[in-house]
């Protein structure tokens, strides 16, 4: 024998306790999960397996994870087989009759074990499993995001739209000349994905915290986070945010064992980047609650979310935990501003690469808005905060709300498997008996994209959700989830939406880098989208 081989058979007859160890770690991370396949003690053999090994392992889930593609190449592998096997416990659906089966409102499916081991120290509203404490929750919340709250807090939402409107202005150009279709380099100077995000998140901080954070002012996300010592520190909000975003969405997927993958992970310079970033983050949400719960304390009675969060209607205290506040911070200030501004991007997206469709909408607003008087219009050609459109003035548009929809349904800001677990009894999915205790979703793309659900699958086509069809094509909508647990904010998201959207298509004319220009899109926990830079112009209406 060599030395190194002595030297390791030296050193393992003197510890059979690491010799022991290492032959359980082998057992039980790789004998033991064959033994089990073998065993199929749920009867989920059955079914075919995503890759060779997905019935053994979650590791071929979570190196697809790592292609950022994860749901379209899911759909992918899905052909021909409407229910795959994803992980050693996990089961994929396509045929969208399982939606009602997995997310109705009769389900007995809860949330699954990804939300729990990717909770903090307290569950918020969208990560709670146990049927009962959603409950309450959704009952201390609902009025919180109650559609006439909402509409109480437009003055908010108009607020950040003129503030975003003012750096619009700023970057205004001379129109493009009508025989080019590519604008000058120099020309094309507005981010129009960064400051939707800058806009949702001044948004969300102001209607939720009363609290101006000032992204749109200063065309920059610093914020301060507070560690759990109350030391205080400044950072890139957006930066942090989509860095806890990203690396979770990368290593979740093994519940039983991500605790100690996430942990391991940062000892990787990628990862354990990530996971400083995400500790940042964490930090934002703890200091905004500590400031906002000041000002309550102080007597402020302020009309916000953070006030019907801490009293019900009458006036009388909720008495949650200090944890319980912050993780409903959290997620209202994540959710609430990385879906409606992937929305926001989205569909402007959509329609200049959709011009016909444009052309359509911006008629429609017209007709709805131009008995302003002149006066009117001539105060908005100077005043941004005049050129804000009511949403009561909108909302109502059939065209423009099928526009919205139909880039929720092409791209939804959250495609990927949203995760239930069957009860201890069992479930009936497809009329097919899955045993208790299963993991079970599908990737709202596998609907979305479906041509025999929505022909031309995808094409925009906003007519789709217009009159009959429209309303048969309701039941396969999953842009905001389904069921009970559904999306709680999508009011808020589509009144955001609405004056955005209108505020921004009366006043102006864009245009991307040049005819093929495509986004990024990278898929985290949401659309990781990458920048979306425009030329933009101030719009020449003609008035009769």
């Amino acid at each position: 024998m060599d030395t190194n081989t002595n030297y390791v058979m030296d050193t393992i007859s003197h510890s059979p306790s690491a010799f022991i160890f290492g032959a359980c770690c082998v057992f039980y991370l790789v004998a033991y999960p064959i033994i089990k396949y073998y065993q199929d003690p749920k009867g989920l053999r059955k079914y075919p397996n995503m890759t060779l090994f997905s019935g053994i392992s979650d590791i071929p889930f979570m190196i697809l994870a790592h292609t950022g593609a994860r749901s379209r190449e899911l759909i992918k592998i899905h052909k021909k087989r409407p229910v795959l096997r994803t992980g050693p416990n996990t089961l994929s659906y396509t045929d969208p009759r399982a939606i009602k089966d997995i997310y109705g409102h009769g389900t007995k499916c809860t949330k699954d074990g990804s939300y729990v081991v990717g909770a903090g120290s307290h569950y918020h509203l969208a990560d709670v499993v146990d049927k009962s404490d959603h409950a309450r929750k959704r009952k201390v919340l609902s009025s919180a995001y109650a559609l006439k709250n909402l509409e109480g807090w437009e003055h908010k939402v108009a607020d950040k739209t003129a503030r975003a409107i003012r750096h619009f202005d700023k970057c205004c150009t001379a129109p493009l000349a009508s025989n080019r279709a590519i604008p000058a380099k120099e020309d094309v100077n507005l981010d129009y994905r960064k400051w939707m995000n800058f806009f949702t998140l001044d948004a969300i901080a102001d209607i939720g915290l009363s609290e101006k954070l000032g992204f749109l002012d200063r065309g920059s996300d610093e914020v301060m986070g507070r560690k759990t010592d109350g030391t205080r520190y400044e950072c890139n909000l957006r930066e942090c945010l989509y860095a806890s975003n990203r690396k979770q969405s990368l290593l979740l997927w093994s519940y039983d064992y991500y605790k100690v993958i996430d942990k391991l992970a940062n000892l990787i310079p990628f990862y354990g980047r990530l996971g400083k970033l995400g500790a940042k983050w964490d930090g934002v949400p703890l200091d905004l609650s500590y400031r906002r719960l000041e000002r309550y304390r102080a007597g402020e009675k302020l009309d916000d979310f953070f006030q019907a969060l801490m009293e019900d209607k009458n006036g009388n205290p909720n008495n949650l935990e200090m944890g319980e506040i912050v993780a409903e911070v959290s997620i209202m200030m994540n959710a609430g501003s990385v879906t409606t501004a992937v929305a926001m991007t989205n569909i402007i997206y959509q329609l200049l690469k959709n011009p016909e469709i444009k052309k359509k909408l911006v008629e429609e607003l017209d007709a709805a808005l131009d008995d302003e008087n002149e006066d009117e219009d001539d105060d908005a050609s100077e005043d941004p905060f005049a050129a804000v459109v009511s949403y009561d003035r909108v909302k109502h548009l059939p065209y423009m709300r099928a526009c919205l929809d139909e880039s929720l349904r092409l791209f939804p800001p959250t495609p990927h498997n949203l995760g239930r677990q069957t009860p201890p009894e069992g479930a009936n999915i497809l009329g097919d008996y899955i045993p208790g205790g299963v993991s079970v979703g599908m990737t709202a793309l596998a609907v979305h994209w479906n041509e025999e659900v929505f022909p031309e699958p995808h094409k925009f086509i906003p007519e789709r959700w217009l009159g009959e069809e429209g309303k048969n094509n309701q039941p396969y909508f999953l842009a905001f989830s389904a069921g009970a647990r559904g999306c709680i904010g999508r009011n808020i998201s589509y009144l955001e939406q609405a004056v955005v959207l209108a505020s921004v298509l009366r006043r102006y004319e864009f245009a991307l880098p040049h005819p093929g220009w495509e986004i990024e899109r990278r898929e985290g926990m949401n659309w990781l989208l990458g920048d979306m830079p425009v030329k933009i112009w101030r719009r020449q209406r003609v008035t009769a």
